[in-house]
């Protein structure tokens, strides 16, 4: 947040008259967002931003805040001047790496130690542009503790990063080349998946002592009251697809889960912050186990607590595990609205993603509400005749002995649209959607 930058108020009068132009545009932005297509122009945001942020980066710095800088850098050492290595060489040659210069494709490569010198000056800025992002984590944090939030800020550690990106090209030596992370066919996506993400090796991750994933857990527990690990069974095993193969024929390649948990539980009780891990999808028997015997929370999701073992019949609340983060959706599922409306199913079916036809599909999701409506009037939670909806549903979760009830900030508004369709990348706006009032 540009505001929030200490040196924001230490601004000159011709910087402070560049800074107001900048905000005065973003304004302008923020309006063709809500009156245009309704989706967020990240690029623009971010060109603003770091013009706005080059300014501030002129102002000099008191006595205290360069002390301040120079403990963190000694702090984060040679991955911060890596990270900020790559993007100034980002900048100069574009943002895929594999396209560079030969001797610049690798962090130890014949012309890196040159290229820093030249680029000094915004290997600085994107350093220092690193710790304006560790500032205000840690005032958030901080804020929330004081507010009298017991958990305050939840972190989320992603299954991977983008293979072009600056972790890519840091970890290179321990992530698999030609190889991304997916998922298998399973109900939600009889297609299987492929996230585009290449996995860590690990054999690679075992000699090095497991120190690149310590260091990664090490940043992200720093200013977290708890840390959510997607795709958590990514611990025990994640299924490999080699680059031009669809997901279907993919394989399932294993970890030391005894080291990788190992670790988790180091980092996690160093930086006192506790673990939830997202076991949701395919998961293998004995993992949410084990996961419960290290203190690991899991994810239970509303429409997925069923009683499997017995006719599939939906799970009453006092039957639901405590050791758990309760939702009635995820980032990667339909929003409440939209299940309740059936609008998530017209959506994969314009997209092409259904493996069924559209009708089987409209009749299985009115079933599953008649389903629920059903077993909330029998939970004495819904009138007989009352129609389903939101409040009703997060009172189940209330419900249940769950030591958490996340609660999805587009169900406040009612808004339908998914956060992220997986399955797709250019076909659907993941991630481009501001919140908005479905209403």
């Amino acid at each position: 947040r540009i505001e929030a930058v200490p040196e924001y108020a230490y601004l000159t009068a011709v910087q402070r008259e560049s800074a107001d132009d900048l905000a005065r545009r973003a304004a302008r932005l923020r309006e063709e967002v809500l009156g245009h297509d309704g989706l967020i122009d990240r690029d623009a945001v971010w060109r603003l931003k770091r013009e706005a942020l080059e300014l501030l980066h002129e102002v000099p710095r008191g006595p205290g805040g360069q002390a301040e800088y120079e403990a963190y850098q000694r702090r984060e050492g040679e991955w911060l001047r890596r990270h900020a290595l790559w993007n100034a060489l980002a900048e100069l040659h574009g943002a895929d790496w594999h396209h560079w210069p030969k001797g610049l494709r690798h962090p130890n490569g014949s012309q890196i130690e040159q290229a820093a010198k030249e680029l000094a000056e915004r290997i600085e800025f994107h350093r220092w542009l690193a710790w304006q992002v560790d500032r205000q984590l840690a005032h958030a944090q901080r804020s929330a503790r004081e507010a009298g939030m017991p958990v305050g800020l939840i972190h989320d550690l992603a299954v991977g990063a983008h293979p072009d990106g600056a972790d890519a090209w840091v970890l290179q030596d321990v992530l698999a080349g030609g190889i991304s992370v997916g998922a298998p066919p399973d109900a939600f996506n009889a297609h299987g998946q492929d996230w585009g993400l290449p996995p860590w090796r690990p054999d690679a991750l075992a000699a090095a002592g497991y120190a690149p994933y310590a260091e990664l857990l090490r940043a992200t527990t720093r200013h977290a009251g708890a840390l959510r690990i997607d795709h958590v069974m990514g611990l025990f095993r994640l299924w490999w697809v080699p680059q031009g193969h669809p997901p279907t024929e993919g394989a399932y390649v294993r970890y030391d889960a005894e080291a990788m948990l190992g670790v988790l539980a180091l980092e996690a009780h160093r930086a006192g912050t506790a673990v939830i891990g997202e076991d949701l999808g395919t998961v293998e028997p004995g993992v949410r186990e084990e996961l419960a015997e290290r203190g690991i929370l899991g994810t239970s999701v509303l429409w997925f607590e069923r009683d499997w073992r017995s006719g599939g019949g939906i799970l009453p609340p006092d039957r639901w595990r405590p050791d758990c983060l309760a939702t009635l959706t995820t980032h990667d599922l339909p929003s409440t609205a939209a299940r309740l409306s059936g609008e998530h199913v017209e959506l994969r079916h314009r997209l092409g993603l259904l493996a069924r036809p559209l009708g089987e599909e409209q009749e299985e999701a009115s079933a599953e509400l008649e389903d629920w409506r059903a077993e909330l009037v029998e939970q004495g939670l819904l009138a007989p005749g009352e129609p389903l909806s939101m409040p009703v549903l997060y009172r189940f979760l209330r419900a249940t002995p769950a030591e958490l009830v996340g609660v999805w900030l587009p169900d406040l508004v009612g808004d339908p649209r998914p956060q992220n369709l997986p399955g797709t990348w250019d076909q659907y706006p993941n991630w481009r959607l501001p919140v908005a009032d479905g209403a």
